[in-house]
Parts: structure tokens; sequence; C-alpha cells
């Protein structure tokens, strides 16, 4: 099969989430299967085009019906570690890529709906024919809809989209006069409640509402978020919409780049290790120590990755810091805070917590001092209020590393209660879960942890060493995605 992806992401070019993570591990993993996989992106002033090889123009003059007229565009080609990438560069006053960053824009509506455009006339002047389109999330919305209503009468008849949704918060609404600018120009036909009229707010269109009703195929990345969606407000208003298209929708999980996030092959480890030679792991720990001035004691470190907001359940994780402290634990942070006040709130603790010698916050994000935490890290807690699928936990078990998470979404998918979860064999339990959404809750899976760890040690070891032993790479998302792909192209 011939498959081309529409992404505002590609790892590592591109990356501001696990959308970007997502996108590359995926196309890498069709692509060993002999399948033909290519990527579509904007072409961002800030990506980083250290990671993008032999980097040609591949489409000198593209131009792209827009608002009445047309923009001038080119596409350059090039390899991102071995996956072909084509980034969409518009020449225009308008500076729709040019802006020093990816998302947060007041205009990012119309940037993403004339992405959305530009790619797909860049298939159809260059000629690329794909079997399927695979896009994402509300960037990429209106790409279905644009495919159906607009470019099969140009000759891309045969063409059938994937719509993968990774976050349901954010949906692209806004006003329908974007509409108009990308050629669909019967404004009251698409902005009716069975087409891309918002669910929630009355004159408005949706993107993702788009993309759900003209994909052929519409999933989220993990089945338990999948139900989440269409039976609780996690759906974002978007509940009724996924029971209209129930029969097309449902959940993959994400799987994780081995390649990338491995401690037997990891370049930035100071030392490498599995199973075999899991004592190793202590020199990762005694390296995070020094680089980070934290006391060389027999504690152990729990940790936090992520971005510091309330989706990641910020609140807990604050609770956790202090519940680590108070019970005879490190405790180390990375992450940045997108909201003025969480970010004053953290670099608060900081300076606050900045002489105990078993404690550290890294307000920001620096992605070599995260495999040195994951690989140094005893215990990792992901608390969230809500988590689609979730790597944190995935990149943890990789490492010997015990998550301690809520169970929602995806972590429901992949962390199975060593003491609780009936429904699995023992040796099949990895981690510590909790369900209700307050401290008390935290505090016992948190709890348990520590005292496993400080009281039966090898046990802890056993345990650490079992999520290691799990398997979640592409190989299994990959065979359904596969799968799906068949299942579309023929209906």
């Amino acid at each position: 099969m011939y498959i081309v992806q529409i992404a505002s992401e590609c790892a590592p070019v591109i990356k501001a989430g696990g959308l970007g993570d997502v996108v590359y591990g995926l196309s890498r993993e069709i692509d060993t299967r002999d399948h033909t996989v290519e990527v579509v992106l904007p072409k961002y002033d800030c990506m980083r085009y250290d990671h993008v090889w032999g980097m040609h123009k591949a489409y000198e003059n593209l131009y792209v019906p827009w608002n009445g007229g047309a923009v001038h565009c080119s596409v350059d080609c090039g390899w991102v570690h071995g996956q072909l990438c084509f980034f969409i560069e518009p020449h225009s006053a308008e500076s729709f890529f040019n802006r020093g960053k990816y998302y947060g824009e007041w205009d990012d509506q119309i940037r993403f709906a004339f992405f959305s455009k530009a790619a797909l006339e860049f298939l159809l002047k260059s000629g690329k024919r794909p079997d399927v389109i695979h896009c994402h999330d509300w960037q990429t919305g209106l790409v279905p809809v644009m495919l159906f209503e607009i470019y099969k009468y140009h000759g891309m008849t045969t063409q059938r989209v994937c719509y993968t949704i990774h976050n349901f918060k954010h949906q692209g609404v806004w006003s329908a006069d974007v509409l108009s600018q990308v050629g669909l120009n019967r404004e009251s036909y698409y902005s009716s409640p069975d087409r891309l009229g918002d669910n929630n707010n009355a004159g408005s269109i949706n993107f993702m509402k788009g993309g759900i009703v003209y994909a052929n195929y519409v999933n989220t990345v993990s089945p338990h978020h999948a139900w989440e969606a269409r039976f609780s407000d996690i759906g974002c208003g978007l509940q009724p919409t996924l029971e209209v298209h129930q029969d097309k929708f449902g959940g993959i999980l994400n799987g994780l780049s081995y390649d990338v996030w491995n401690p037997e092959t990891d370049s930035q480890l100071p030392a490498n290790y599995g199973i075999a030679d899991f004592e190793n792991k202590e020199r990762n720990k005694k390296a995070l120590r020094e680089r980070l001035l934290l006391e060389a004691n027999d504690k152990p470190i729990v940790a936090f990755i992520g971005r510091l907001d309330q989706q990641k359940g910020v609140h807990q994780v604050h609770h956790g810091l202090y519940y680590s402290l108070a019970n005879d634990a490190q405790f180390v942070l990375l992450g940045s805070a997108s909201e003025p006040g969480l970010n004053d709130w953290f670099w608060h603790e900081k300076t606050h917590l900045n002489e105990n010698p078993d404690c550290h916050l890294e307000i920001g994000y620096n992605e070599e001092l995260a495999h040195l935490i994951y690989a140094a890290a005893d215990i990792m807690i992901v608390p969230s209020n809500y988590e689609p699928c979730g790597l944190t936990q995935i990149i943890s078990l990789k490492y010997g590393t015990v998550p301690v998470v809520r169970g929602v979404g995806g972590l429901v998918n992949t962390i199975f209660d060593v003491n609780y979860d009936t429904n699995k064999q023992p040796a099949e339990r990895n981690g510590f879960v909790f369900f209700e959404n307050d401290s008390f809750a935290l505090e016992s899976a948190l709890g348990r942890a520590l005292r496993l760890y400080h009281q039966k040690p090898e046990d802890f070891a056993i345990l650490a060493k079992r999520g290691m032993d799990c398997d979640y790479s592409w190989k299994h998302p990959g065979d359904q995605y596969v799968g799906v792909y068949e299942h579309i192209r023929h209906k």
C-alpha cells in the first residue's frame, strides 16, 4: 500500500508533544512492512533542520487556491532518520509557519486550514495518489472534508482517510468564514449539525468534528480513551457525534520507538543496561545525583517528567513531591508550564526547595536529561486527570522504572496493579494504579511502591525487570493500523 501521513508534527524534526512521536514511530513501523509511507508537514522556521538529511526542492511552483486567489508555495523533501518527509513552504505575507513556534498563535485555525488545503493540492498537482491518507488531530480535520467535497471531483476518487485524534480538548472551533477561504463555499451546508457545525457553539464550525464525520475510519490512541470519549466528558462535547459514527470509531494503543527509548542501546546514558545487567542502572542513578547535586544515599528516586498543566494532574504532582520527601525518598521533576500561574508556582517551589539535598526541580525540558532521569529513577508518577495514551509510563517500564499511575485513558491499557489487578496474572502486573483523583488515592499507590522498595527490595527489583520485559513497541499497533488501512481501501 501507499500511505501518506498529513500532520503538524513528526519527531524529532517537529515535536511539541506525543503527536510527533506517533507520526514518526508509526510511519517507520509501516515502512518496515514493505509499504510506502510519506509524511507531509509544514515547513516551520523553528523546526530542527539538523534532523533532516538531503533536503532539496521537490516541487517548485505550487499555487494553492486560497481566499479567492492563490498562494505560491514550494515543497522541500528530505529524510528524517530514514523517513521521507515533504515540507510545504508558503511564500506569502501571512508567514503562516514563520512564527518562531508551532502553535499558540491567534490565527492557528487559519494557518492549519491553509496547510490542509496545501497538502491536498500538493498530492493533486504532483500526481501522488495514495491508497490511504492518514491525518491527525484538529489541525488536519479539514483534509477528509475537502477530499470528499472538492478533490474527488479532480481525480482523487479512490483515496480513503484514517483520522486519528490524539487530544479531544483541542478541536479547532472557529468562525465559519474560514470555509470559503479553502473553497468550501456553501457555508450553511457545512455548518449544519450533521457536518461541521460545533455541538456547543452555534454559528461556529469544528475542524475535529469535520474529520470525524468525513473520514472513513476514526480512532483515538488507546481503547480505554475511546470509551471515555464516547461516554464521559472526556469527549469535550463530541460524544453525540461519536455516537452517530460509532461504527467507524475505535481505539488503537500508541507504540514506543524502542530504537530511541532503550536502555541497552541509549547513547545518552552513562551506563547501558538490560534485564541481565540490571545492576548497571545504579550507575545512572549516581550520575543523575552528581549532575543535580543530590545527596548520595540509599533512598529511592521518585520522578515526574511531563508538562506542568491540568491534564497531567499538576496538583497531584505537587502533593507527590512532598509525600516522597516525607517518606524517605528523593524527588526529581522535569517539566515546563504553559500557564503563567503554574510556572510561577513551581518556580516558587524550586526556590523554596533549592537547598534540599533530596530534591531537584528542573523547570523546562531537556531531552538528554529526560533519558537520564528515566534510567536513574526507581519510581515514575503519572497522576493525569486524563491521558489519551501516555508514553511516560511505557518509557518508564522499558527503563526499569516502576510506574505509579492514575487509572485513566491509555494508562489503564498499559499499567496493571501489582496488588489488586485480578484481571491479570501476577506475572503480568507491572506497576501501581490509583483511580480517585485525590491525595489519599495517590498516597495509597505511591506509599505501596515506596514500602515495597524499602521493605522488600528483591521483590521491587523483580517488578522493575518485569516492566522491562513488556512489549509496547509499534509491532501490535502496526498490525492494527495496517488492518484499518486494508479495510477502508476496499470499502
